[in-house]
This record gives structure tokens, sequence and C-alpha cells, in this order.
């Protein structure tokens, strides 16, 4: 069985099925004389009045009305804003789960009868987006668990019609956050690049446009800054490009995502601590939310030419792995000194953004990697860092951010951060060895790759990506931190 949501306009409350309803603050329950006898009608009234007396604080409210069936009412504020909708459906979702009600008969008509709920169709959808990214769990590889849990959600309304056909854009951005949680959940040894290649090639099913780069192309094109990142791993090195054209007849510049794709990270020859090692599987996460991204906008048939860049490689120590103070040429033509092999992100960025910049010449460029661990001690687990060269696209993108929840935080780039990265005998160095500002710097490196100076964003979103406790819209594990942000960014400003 499968997590289960449908859309019915007729209730049916089957022995063992849940009746749900939305309960203003007053308590006051309305509902057709049909799907209740007097008898428990008034039983049901009765126990709310004693509730609004006891001045209960609870969002939701069990009620057995017989030994097999259950009322559920969920508690609206009048004045909750439609974002609140999202979080009010997670919340349901983490209710039925704890409780064990797999089988839930949603009776959303109720909403009609408050004050403010004028757009009552997308409050439901909110709702229903809000419960599914919460319902999201990775147990494909568990064979004896007995606490996997799955459920039927009925939603039952009047505008059955509209609101199945709504629920079709929210559909796909679950599909592309599932997209990117699943791909970044998947352990190394199975989502190595060539693997990673091929999960991306299935989605040309949707209309994307796939081409591969392989290590011989890339070394033909002089990408020796991700190639160096990768040539310490017997898994060869691949930076995929995906093109979405939904909108043939614009002569508008195309707009572009890039992506870290480091799907593990030792650290290299500068070895990371053998403690918590295994998180290092989480590095590929900038590059699931640019995948993700794509396929939200190919299944909503966005009307909008976005191009899609992700960097894929492994930093393992070997004999043949790059080496601290080993020199590359970058794509850019601009040499690196390499002094930390554990600084191997910005590689394969400052090589996929000057591609990316050269080949598609876009609007502007958005990036996304889990570049520091400075980033975490500076925001935690609250925002994304952003840096940008354009105060209006960065001014867009805390905009959204502020709207769906995927937040963002700007931090500066200066040009005095810019000469703790020059280099004594290349153009630039990998790391900042005066200290401080680690997630500036990086940011200020990865400047320098950004040729023409096109609009470019940076997401630092290390502290975002997975979380080892559950958040307001996601269960713990990893969050595809981004999709939602960049779809809406693209939906409000660019469509």
């Amino acid at each position: 069985m499968k997590n289960t949501i449908i859309f019915d306009n007729k209730i049916d409350f089957k022995q063992g099925e849940t009746l749900t309803f939305f309960l203003n603050e007053n308590f006051d329950f309305k509902v057709e004389s049909r799907i209740f006898s007097a008898q428990t009608l008034k039983k049901i009234q009765v126990y709310l009045k004693n509730l609004k007396f006891k001045k209960i604080k609870e969002k939701i409210i069990g009620f057995d009305i017989s030994e097999k069936n259950k009322i559920l009412f969920i508690v609206v504020k009048e004045n909750l804003v439609s974002n609140n909708f999202e979080e009010l459906g997670a919340n349901f979702y983490s209710f039925v789960k704890t409780n064990k009600i797999d089988k839930v008969n949603l009776y959303v008509d109720t909403i009609k009868s408050f004050k403010l709920y004028k757009k009552n169709i997308e409050l439901i959808l909110r709702f229903i987006h809000g419960f599914s990214l919460k319902s999201y769990s990775f147990n494909k590889y568990k064979t004896q668990n007995k606490n996997i849990f799955y459920f039927l959600l009925k939603i039952v309304s009047s505008e059955k019609a509209s609101l199945k056909n709504n629920y079709f854009s929210y559909k796909a951005i679950e599909s592309g956050v599932f997209q990117a949680r699943d791909l970044v959940s998947e352990p190394p040894n199975i989502l190595y690049p060539k693997k990673y290649v091929e999960i991306i090639k299935k989605l040309s099913s949707l209309g994307l446009k796939i081409q591969i780069y392989n290590e011989s192309k890339m070394k033909k094109l002089g990408m020796l800054a991700l190639l160096g990142v990768g040539q310490g791993s017997i898994n060869e090195s691949f930076l995929v490009t995906m093109e979405w054209r939904g909108n043939k007849k614009s002569k508008d510049k195309p707009l572009a995502f890039v992506g870290k794709g480091v799907c593990f990270d030792t650290g290299g020859i500068s070895l990371k601590p053998a403690r918590f090692m295994e998180e290092m599987k989480y590095d590929m996460a900038g590059s699931a939310a640019v995948v993700g991204l794509l396929k939200t906008l190919a299944l909503r048939k966005a009307k909008v030419n976005v191009i899609g860049v992700v960097g894929l490689v492994e930093n393992m120590p070997s004999g043949n792995a790059q080496k601290p103070g080993d020199v590359v040429k970058s794509y850019s033509g601009k040499t690196i000194e390499i002094l930390n092999t554990d600084a191997e992100g910005r590689l394969v960025l400052s090589d996929a953004l000057s591609f990316t910049e050269k080949k598609f010449k876009p609007k502007f460029i958005i990036d996304l990697a889990t570049l520091t661990g400075a980033i975490v001690i500076s925001l935690g687990e609250e925002y994304a860092g952003l840096f940008s060269n354009n105060d209006d696209l960065s001014n867009k993108i805390f905009g959204i951010s502020k709207k769906i929840g995927e937040k963002v935080w700007r931090l500066p780039l200066n040009e005095n951060y810019n000469k703790l990265m020059d280099s004594t005998v290349a153009d630039v160095q990998n790391i900042n060895y005066s200290g401080g500002a680690g997630s500036i710097t990086a940011a200020q490196f990865l400047q320098r790759f950004i040729i023409n100076k096109t609009p470019w964003a940076h997401l630092d979103i290390a502290g975002m990506a997975f979380s080892k406790k559950a958040s307001s819209l996601n269960p713990k594990g990893a969050t595809g931190f981004g999709v939602r942000l960049l779809n809406k960014l693209i939906a409000e400003h660019y469509e």
C-alpha cells in the first residue's frame, strides 16, 4: 500500500475510518444533517461546548462517536494566514501518524463558514500540500520495519473537480521535492556519479533535454578544476545539463541553476575526521535541488526557459588523488592553487559556473551547494546563506523565501574579503588561510568565476539540506530545500 490522497464529493463513513472537520475558535460546528443522526450531532455539540468552557488550546481534537469510528476537529484561528495552512496540514499528518489513524475523510466544506476564507480552495490545497510534504519517508532499504505508516486521505468536498484540477501544480512541486529528498537519502554505494547520471537521464521522458559530459569531454573543454576533485576516485566524474524549454517563442535569456554534486566527500588527502563522515553523502544536495526543480517545472509545464547544470564527482583519497599544493587550470582559464582538498565544492562549481555562463548566456545564475560548515555556525538550521552580486535578484530571492518558509539570509561580499583568496603562485587559492569569514570567502572565490558580470546568487545550504530533527514541513532527514523556493521565484517573477 502507498500513501494516497483522493478527492470525492460524497461522504463515505465506513467502519474504522475517521471523519475530520475544520472548526473555528468559537467551536461553532455546523454540518449537513444527513451526515449524523440528531442524537449523534447533539452528543458532538455538547462535547464541543464543554471544550469551549475549558478553554483548551489544542489545534486538533479527537472524539470517539462509536467503538470503531472517530471524529477529528481541526481548530483554525480566523486570522490564520494562508501559508500557515501548509504547517497546519503538516501538523495534522503528525497527529494521524502518532495516533495510527490510517484512513481519514476530511470534510473540507466546513471551512466555507469562516469569515475570512473567501479563497477556501487555495487554503485547502495548501493544507493538503503541507500534509503531503510532511508524509515523506525513505524506507526502501528497510526489510523488517513494522512501523511504516501508510495513509488514505480522502478530501470530501462539493468542489471536488476544482480541488483536483488545481492540486496538479502542488503535486508537481511535491514530486520535485521528493526527488531531491530521495537523491540526498541514497547511500553512497548506490548513488555514485554514473548512477546519478542514469537517474537524471530518465527525466528526458518529461520533456527535458539532457546532455552528458564525461571525463573525456570535460578534459577537452578544460574543466580541470572539476576533474581534479574526482581524480582520486575509481568512479568517473560527469557534468550534466538539463534544459526545459517551456516558452519556445520567448527571446528572453534562459534562467540558470547550478548545483554542487559531490556524491561523497571524504575530504580527499585533507581527510575529514571519521566521526559523522557518513553524513558526507549529503554533499550533493545542491545538485539534488536543481534536479528536483527541473522535474517540477517539467511536470507543471512551466512557461519559462530554464537551464539546470550539475557537476557530479566523488572526493576520495588515493594514489591518484589531488594533493595540497597542486595548481589546476579552470574552464575560465584562471589557475587555482589547491591548499586544502576538502574545499572541493567550490572547485566543482567554478567550472560549472563559467561553463553555464559562457554556453547559455543566461539572464541570471543561481547556484546551490552544501559549501561550508561555517554557514552552519553562522545561521544554524534556520537560514541558508545568500550571497549575490545583484541586489534585484537577491531581494527577489529573499522576498520569496519569507513567503514560502525556506528562509535565506544575505551576507556581504566585499573586495577586501577577495584579497584573502589571492594566491602567491596562481590566480586564486581555494581556501582562506588567514582564518574567519569562511562562508564569505568561499562565495568570493565563486564570484571570480562569473566572468561576464551575469547576475548571480549563491545559496550555501549546508545547514538546510538535511536535519536530524523534524521541522514544520519536513520529517527528519533530507529536506529538499531549494525546490519550493526556486519554483516560487520562477512562478512569481519570470513566468
